[in-house]
């Protein structure tokens, strides 16, 4: 695998994690969220990964090949239920007089979002220190 390759890889993770923060911002931003149906209740979403594995097989029949690389297949609705509540005095209750609010554990949320941008920041870091070594191999050259 060539040096060159740690970009595409750590691109790839760069990009999956941004997927993942957005994801996240959007749970907690929607936390708070009432509805008067559980249809159009908002449910918590996660981004499903992928490592590339056709690609890392084609590299290594090929080291000129393509890199290898973190996949996004997806974005996914939670299955946990929906946090239904008693408030027949809330404007938005149903008949019955319940209000559903969103699956969404802002704890949970929190640390996903700390893991996502440590994750995202070792990305940023692995392409650094590739840049680097690849400077210092120029210098090489010179002497």
């Amino acid at each position: 695998m060539s040096l060159y390759n740690v970009f595409d890889i750590s691109g790839t993770g760069m990009s999956a994690q941004n997927v993942r923060l957005n994801t996240t911002a959007s749970n907690i931003s929607n936390a708070n969220t009432i509805s008067s149906s559980q249809d159009q209740t908002y449910r918590a979403r996660h981004p499903v990964f992928a490592a590339e594995l056709t690609k890392a097989s084609a590299s290594q029949s090929n080291p000129q090949g393509s890199s290898v690389g973190v996949k996004v297949l997806g974005i996914v609705e939670s299955d946990k239920p929906l946090q239904i509540e008693y408030n027949p005095n809330h404007p938005s209750a149903d008949e019955n007089g319940y209000i559903y609010k969103p699956n969404v554990n802002v704890v949970e949320e929190m640390a996903n979002m700390i893991s996502a941008s440590r994750s995202y920041q070792t990305n940023v870091q692995v392409a650094d220190a590739a840049k680097q070594m690849l400077s210092k191999t120029l210098l090489l050259g010179q002497r």
